[in-house]
Parts: C-alpha cells; sequence; structure tokens
C-alpha cells in the first residue's frame, strides 16, 4: 500500500498561540540635570527597543544585572512610566494609545508586585483597607459584601481572618508579600508583573512564595512578567527567558534551551556564575569572569553595547550594532557570533564609508 503525498497545495500550519501581552519597540531615555538651571547634560537610555511576547498562562522571566533596565521596562508595560517609544499591546488594545480613563479601566486586567511589600503597602491602613482599595476604586464594593471578598483573597494566599486588621509593620515580610499578591488578584487581571518578588525574602520564604504564584497561576490562568536576577528562581517558574543588558534584549528563548545552550556570551556569564545544587558538578564547572564594568547607558558603546567586556570581542561589534538571528531550536540572539562573516564584513565596510 502506497501512502498519498501531500500536494502542494497542502500546507501544514504549526499552531502558534496569539500573544496576551505583545510589547514592540519599546524605548525609553531619562534626561539628566544638571547646575542651578537644571539643564539637560545628558540623556540615559534606559530601555532601547524591547520586544517581549508573554502567552496566556505563561510566564517570561526578564533576567540580567541591576541597572540593565528590567524594572523600568515592568513599569513601562504597566505605563507606570510614559514610554518614548513603542508599543504595548494587551489582548490586542494598545495600552500606549489609551486616555485616562480608558487606561484606569484597562488597569484592571494589569497589576503588579514591586520588591518591598512594606514599600508598597500603606503603613497606616489595616491589611483589609489594602486589599479592599481596587474593589472600591474599580468595583465599587462596599460593606459586608467587600469584607467576604478580601477575607477569601487572603485565604487564597495563605492568610487568615486574623490579619483582617493588622498593619504592615506587624507581618513578616512574607506575609506582607502575600498580602501584596491578594491585592493584585482582587480584580482577576489576566498579566501580573512581578519585580523580583522574592529577592527580599530569605531563602525558605521565597520557596513558599514562589510556590505560591506557581498555584495561583495554574488556577487563575494569569500571564506572568517576573523580572528577577535569580536565574535559578526564574529557571523553575518560567516557560520563556529573555536576558537584558544596559536596556536592550540581548537572548530569548524557552527556558530550557536558553539554560542548557546560551548563545550569548553574557547568558553564558550570567548563567555560570548561577550555583548548581550537585558538589560534583559545581567543582566541575568553569566560571567565566566578566572584566570591566557595565559602561554607562547616558554614554554606551557603539555597535554591540557588550563588546567592552566581551571575551570574543571582534572588529565588527565595536562599529556595528548585531542583528537579531533566529537559531534551530526557537531562541534568538543578538550577537556578531551567530551572524555570517560575510554580513559581518559587509556590515563593517558599510559602516566606515557613512
Amino acid at each position: 500500500m502506497t501512502l498519498a503525498q501531500p500536494s502542494h497545495d497542502d500546507t501544514i500550519v504549526e499552531h502558534v498561540p496569539t500573544p496576551l501581552l505583545d510589547v514592540v519597540g519599546l524605548s525609553k531615555s531619562f534626561p539628566v540635570r544638571r547646575g542651578v538651571l537644571r539643564r539637560v547634560v545628558a540623556n540615559v537610555r534606559a530601555v532601547d527597543g524591547v520586544d517581549l511576547k508573554i502567552a496566556p498562562g505563561e510566564t517570561l522571566g526578564l533576567v540580567g544585572e541591576s541597572g540593565s533596565g528590567k524594572s523600568t521596562t515592568g513599569r513601562l508595560v504597566l505605563r507606570l512610566i510614559e514610554p518614548d517609544r513603542g508599543i504595548v499591546r494587551l489582548a490586542g488594545t494598545d495600552i500606549t494609545a489609551l486616555d485616562r480613563n480608558a487606561l484606569r479601566a484597562a488597569r484592571a486586567d494589569m497589576q503588579m508586585i514591586f520588591q518591598d511589600p512594606l514599600a508598597s503597602l500603606d503603613p497606616s491602613a489595616t491589611i483589609l483597607d489594602s486589599v479592599a482599595e481596587p474593589l472600591s476604586v474599580h468595583l465599587h464594593m462596599s460593606g459586608a459584601a467587600r469584607t467576604e471578598r478580601v477575607l477569601d483573597l487572603l485565604e487564597q494566599v495563605g492568610l487568615t481572618s486574623r490579619h483582617l486588621y493588622r498593619l504592615p509593620a506587624e507581618l513578616s515580610g512574607g506575609q506582607r508579600q502575600r498580602v501584596s499578591i491578594a491585592r493584585a488578584l482582587a480584580l482577576n487581571p489576566k498579566v501580573l508583573v512581578l519585580d523580583e518578588p522574592v529577592s527580599a525574602l530569605d531563602v525558605s520564604t521565597q520557596a513558599q512564595v514562589v510556590n505560591l504564584l506557581s498555584d495561583l497561576q495554574r488556577e487563575h490562568g494569569m500571564s506572568y512578567l517576573f523580572i528577577a536576577h535569580d536565574l535559578a528562581v526564574v529557571r523553575r517558574v518560567s516557560q520563556h527567558i529573555a536576558v537584558m543588558y544596559l536596556g536592550r534584549i540581548v537572548e530569548s528563548g524557552p527556558a530550557e534551551v536558553i539554560y542548557t545552550n546560551p548563545r550569548h556570551p553574557y547568558t553564558q556569564a550570567l548563567l555560570s556564575a548561577t550555583p548548581i545544587p550537585n558538589p560534583v558538578l559545581q567543582r566541575e564547572r568553569t566560571r567565566i569572569i566578566l572584566r570591566g564594568e557595565v559602561p554607562s547607558p547616558a554614554d554606551p558603546p557603539p555597535g554591540c553595547h557588550f563588546h567592552t567586556r566581551c571575551p570574543y570581542v571582534m572588529e565588527v561589534c565595536r562599529v556595528v550594532n548585531p542583528p537579531r538571528t533566529e537559531t534551530p531550536d526557537g531562541s534568538s540572539v543578538v550577537c556578531h557570533l551567530h551572524v555570517s562573516s560575510a554580513s559581518s564584513s559587509a556590515a563593517v565596510e558599510n559602516t566606515a564609508r557613512d
């Protein structure tokens, strides 16, 4: 028996989930002012052409050194800071084009959990009042119905009615972060931006909060933008990872691909510094030490921003910003090591002529 071969008209289309959150070309600079007249003497390019996609119910881990622009990116996504350029689409709606009233309504679907829960909670408000605030503002709930909803939210995050009338200072760090999570869940958001949500907690409490976030994601189907510098935590919670350096995404892709086969030298250096819970493997691995300091975002180097610290730097890296290159295993990397030598030579010649 001979199997029929597909005709040229038959097209096999791979299903790619439509992103719930789609960020395109997001950029933001901050002016540096000096002198009595506060004149602008420079601009700090905190975020430089960032593209991100998050599918429904998935987690994208955004990692990088301190000062790489991760937290600014999170705030730009929610328009807590106005971007200079770029588009942020939530379920197809361009958030950057909304007026104040429409943005306020859209924020019911976008919530943020900050690094320091003590700083993000009103120190003079009870836990009941803090968690109930979005219910009052957006849903106009009051009285017993509001209190019942707050109690339900607290129970979802592992707290009880005993915490309703306490102040933030009367709770532990882990309990305060649970309160922040409960408040973020109040409006059943589609996307949570988590800005270093466990970095201020001790190790055992970190594990509890990470498990809680994973359970809540499965229960509610939310998407997470998980911002962190702890790569072990990011690997545990993320399906996809984006690596950020000096305001730019230098590598992104499925989490296991990034961890098992990192292509960008910066990603390789970050992963080499992450401890492995196996003493034998830990002793056998080679640590990659990056020389030099991170350049100032107010005066980034030309070409590839990483070339001042890269152990594999080439002449093309100093003058030409590398293009994004797709890899066979579904990741992408912005590095001249993965661009053909012919393309690199042509880029150098074109730059020299310009």
